[in-house]
């Protein structure tokens, strides 16, 4: 009786199970037009607590083939299966649809509290609705609900129209890429079209050495940016979190998330802005929940340590150091490091109102309110929410390299 009791227990858990998500980015690489294929490389991280496995929809309407599922900490490949919508409810997975198959894709360790499991998904669409020809280009007309795609054309195959804003790069090996971040809530209308480049155009990508990316102020506007180099801001998965204290304090606590792909490295240097104070450091693999060793390094303290910041080192220089296990090649680690700062001069109280005036530099930044306090002013759009236990959240998504410079006021309630 007690085994029987048990056993229906966790069916009942394993049904009720909700699968949850985070930092999908997808890539679309568009093969030749001919075949009306397109190959597609999907990260998502899995973030539902007691989950064993992931279930990724493959879509109505597209001839799919799954090339491999790979987990990005190890680099190892994973388990998977096709099955139907049927069998994958009766599995646990309660949002599938019955005439919608999904690749069913087992974890090679559950997802506890506080971790995270990175998945890297490679599969083949034929789709002719989504992608054809119309003459001499090439069309892809596809809804997209991810927030954060590129779209790779065909070698030798250039960019005409667009719908939605994008950046557009040459891949090391000539191919053009689009990418963009979705900043709002429903999915793209995503349509592209492509006409075949004349076989004299140059699509070589010279060896150059990077430019340095600062912008705004700090670069020189009267001259064009020569050898000027950027990121894809679609694919980095940095966000942030501020959570204001009281205004009187100038302090707020805040999270970043940081993913490390460089084989060899084995630390994270984040340097303390100036007039910014850095209190209770922390830091742990997302993939793992490990804690790291956390050190807060001042002036000739960083020089001894052989620490290059990019960056002079003066005597009021102050960096917070996480160490963590050198990152071999193929593998990668995902980092959560938490800090408290005070910065009396971007964080104030005046005539009543908070002010928070602070330069956010990542893709995903998100400012909560303190506890007490309602939102009279903000200069740079932001989706505005509640949190949980009721806080004002503000979140800003920036698709372009530059940095916001965001300005928030608030009055108490």
């Amino acid at each position: 009786m007690k085994n029987t009791l048990l056993s229906l227990l966790l069916v009942i858990s394993i049904q009720c199970l909700a699968q949850t998500s985070d930092d999908a980015y997808t890539r679309y690489e568009l093969l030749d037009p001919s075949t009306q294929s397109f190959r597609i490389v999907y990260d998502v991280t899995s973030t539902a607590v007691g989950s064993t496995f992931y279930y990724n929809t493959l879509r109505k309407g597209s001839e799919h083939k799954v090339d491999g599922v790979i987990d990005m900490m190890t680099g190892k490949n994973l388990e998977w299966s096709i099955v139907n919508g049927v069998d994958a409810k009766k599995a646990g997975y309660a949002e599938a649809q019955n005439d919608v198959d999904y690749l069913k894709i087992k974890l090679a360790r559950p997802i506890t509290s506080g971790v995270e499991y990175r998945l890297k998904i490679d599969k083949t669409y034929k789709d002719p609705k989504s992608y054809f020809t119309d003459g001499d280009k090439i069309v892809l007309d596809r809804p997209l609900g991810i927030k954060r795609n590129s779209i790779v054309l065909p070698k030798g195959y250039e960019l005409i129209q667009c719908n939605y804003p994008s950046q557009v790069m040459l891949e090391p090996d000539g191919r053009i890429k689009i990418s963009f971040l979705n900043v709002g809530s429903a999915e793209v209308p995503l349509h592209l079209e492509g006409r075949k480049l004349p076989a004299s155009a140059n699509l070589n990508v010279a060896k150059e050495t990077p430019a340095s990316s600062a912008v705004g102020q700090g670069r020189n506007k009267s001259k064009a940016r020569l050898d000027y180099s950027f990121s894809e801001r679609a694919y980095q998965t940095r966000e942030i979190v501020y959570f204001l204290q009281q205004p009187e304090t100038h302090a707020f606590r805040l999270y970043h998330d940081y993913t490390e792909t460089r084989e060899g490295i084995d630390r994270y240097l984040n340097v303390v802005r100036a007039g910014s104070k850095a209190s209770n450091p922390s830091a742990k693999i997302l993939d793992t929940g490990k804690e790291l060793k956390v050190e807060t390094l001042k002036g000739d303290a960083i020089t001894q340590k052989g620490l290059d910041i990019g960056e002079p080192v003066t005597p009021e220089t102050e960096v917070v150091v996480i160490w963590f296990d050198p990152v071999k090649k193929g593998e990668s680690a995902r980092l959560r490091i938490e800090e408290t700062y005070a910065d009396p001069n971007r964080y104030v109280l005046h005539k009543d109102e908070l002010v928070f005036d602070r330069s956010l530099g990542r893709p995903f930044n998100t400012v909560i309110l303190p506890e007490g306090w309602f939102l009279t002013a903000n200069v740079i759009p932001a989706v505005v929410d509640l949190t949980s236990d009721g806080k004002i959240s503000l979140y800003y998504v920036n698709g372009s390299p530059d940095e916001l410079d965001v300005l928030i006021r608030g009055r108490r309630k």
